[in-house]
This record gives structure tokens, sequence and C-alpha cells, in this order.
């Protein structure tokens, strides 16, 4: 259910029921897109029920579902099209178009091809975890967990939220796990497995990638030591959870290791979904609490507020533009 993590903290100002929260979404429905409209965000049925409601609650933990659609024209059809009529004003009146009505025409062609073209769909899965104060969005790419956090804010004014930051950083704590010389070293139930990504600073920027490969080795550590640090980190939490931890503190391939889903005792009557929830949040609940006390614990709500409003202004979109 939740492959790929980005945490949030909730301030404390902000403290509804779960009917408010159903009724800020119900405002924002999804909505396909119309003929000639290029992107549609808004809330779904997280339980795929149609006509159900916005915010499902499985055990005092509320999730919800923004989906983002979005209608792209192949940028060189437009740029063909266009240099079509630029070529046919050209034969017939003599005259070149200036740079202002070629944008107008490149506005209008767009608009002409917008019916024809295929709509994609993305979603991205909403954790509400309002004992724990946090947020956490199943988003693989900042510009969809983006997506998501502009979406909530617009829906719920009074909602303040920022990025989770710890004490030490990802990328500290992660070279320190890489140099210690025995596993017993490595924080508590956690494990460096078997798979690491490492990259050096400057020009040249070379990489290194390690898959399927032991880790506790004077090869990688020398690489470490040359200054190669680690921007991805394989690791498994108490032996139910993997994960690839990132040097700014997401988790991608989450997965659950063997036995975890036999142990939860789901039966192919009982509803998925509930079930999904409740093992996802069950697990990952305490794995982030170890983790950022393996991470030296929390940054404090202001420090960590100035850092996201940084990190907002300098984030690219996720997706390249049509054309």
């Amino acid at each position: 259910m939740f492959k790929n993590v980005m945490v949030y903290r909730i301030s404390e100002g902000w403290s509804p029921n779960l009917a408010d929260v159903e009724s800020a979404l119900q405002g924002e429905r999804f909505v396909e897109c119309g003929a000639t409209q290029d992107k549609s965000v808004g809330w779904a049925e997280p339980r795929g029920q149609e006509h159900g409601p916005l915010v499902e609650s499985v055990g005092g933990q509320w999730i919800a579902k923004l989906v983002i659609e979005s209608k792209a024209v192949p940028g060189n059809v437009v740029r063909r099209k266009l240099d079509e009529q630029v070529a046919e004003i050209e034969t017939a009146t003599g005259r070149k178009p200036g740079k202002k009505e070629k944008r107008q025409m490149q506005d209008e062609i767009l608009l002409s091809l917008l019916p024809q073209a295929f709509a994609r769909q993305a979603s991205v899965l909403v954790w509400l975890d309002m004992k724990a104060r946090r947020l956490v969005l199943n988003a693989g790419s900042q510009g969809k967990a983006d997506e998501a956090v502009s979406a909530l804010l617009k829906a719920m004014p009074g909602l303040s939220i920022a990025l989770l930051q710890t004490a030490t950083a990802p990328q500290a704590a992660m070279t320190e796990w890489l140099l210690a010389p025995n596993p017993e070293d490595w924080p508590a139930a956690l494990c460096v497995e078997r798979e690491c990504t490492l990259k050096a600073t400057g020009e040249d920027a070379a990489s290194i990638r390690y898959v399927r490969h032991h880790l506790a080795t004077d090869d990688v550590r020398k690489h470490v030591t040359e200054g190669k640090l680690p921007t991805q980190l394989a690791l498994s939490w108490d032996g139910r959870v993997a994960f690839v931890l990132t040097e700014t503190l997401q988790l991608k391939k989450v997965q659950f290791l063997d036995g975890v889903m036999d142990a939860s005792g789901t039966d192919k009557s009982e509803d998925r979904f509930d079930s999904d929830v409740a093992l996802s949040t069950g697990l990952l609940s305490p794995l982030l609490d170890g983790l950022v006390e393996a991470l030296g614990g929390e940054m404090e709500w202001g420090a960590a507020v100035a850092t996201a409003s940084t990190d907002a202004v300098t984030t690219a979109a996720a997706d390249d533009p049509p054309f």
C-alpha cells in the first residue's frame, strides 16, 4: 500500500475531526479533464467504492487519495503544426509572424489537439496520523508529493505542515553505518542490506551502485573515505520491513518481508482495504519512530519549517513540460 514514503510533521494548531476533513475534501472532489483541459487534481474514494467517503478511518488512522489526471500533446507535434502554419502565412502574405502571434498560434494548436490526447492518471495515497501528528504520502517523486501537499492546504486552510527533519542528516548517518566495522555498531532494529549508491561531489560526480553486494567490506569503506558518500542505502527494520533510505529522508521500495503477511492473519473474505491499512500503518508507524531515533531525533518545528520553505523554493517540477 505504501511503496514510497515521504513524511511531514503536522503543526499542533490543527485538530479537526473526521467529519471536518471529509467535508473539506468533498469540496475538492476529483473530476476528469474536460476536452480542452490539460490537468485535473482532486480527491477520490480511497476504498475505490463509487460515492463512498473521501477519507477512511481504520484503527484511528485516516486515509485519503489524491488523483492527478493530465493530458499532454507531444511537443514535436505542436512545433510541426506551428511551422506549417507559419510557412502558409509567409507564402500567402509574404510576412513572417512575430513572437506574440506565434505564441498565440501555438496556444490555439494545443487547444485543438488536447481533445485527441490520452489522459494519464496517477494517485497519491495520503495517511494522516493525528496521534503522532504525521502526514505520510505514498509518493515516488517530489512533484507528486507537492501536488498532494498543495491540495491538502487548499482544502484545509488551517493546516500547517513541514517536511520531517532529523537532527542528524540521513547522509551523515548512512556514512557512519557504512564505515562501522561491525554490524553491532548499527542502530537497534536496523540492519544494512545489500544495496547502496555512492556518489562523489565536485565536477566529475562519479557514482557507484552496489546491488546484491555485501557492504561491510574494506572496498566499500575505501570509496566512502575517498569522498563517495551514500545517497541511497537499503535497510531492513526488525526483520519485518525492507526499504531504501535516501539522503532526503525518503523511503523507497518499501516492502514487507516474508512471514509478515502470513502473520497478519488476513483472510480472503475480509475487506482487504482495512487489513492492508492496518498492516501498513501498524508497521510503518514504529519503523518511522525507530528511524527518527536512529537519526538523532526530530528537528524542532521552527527549524523544520524554515528548511521546508527553502526546499519548496528550489524544488523543480517532477515531469518535463509537454513542449
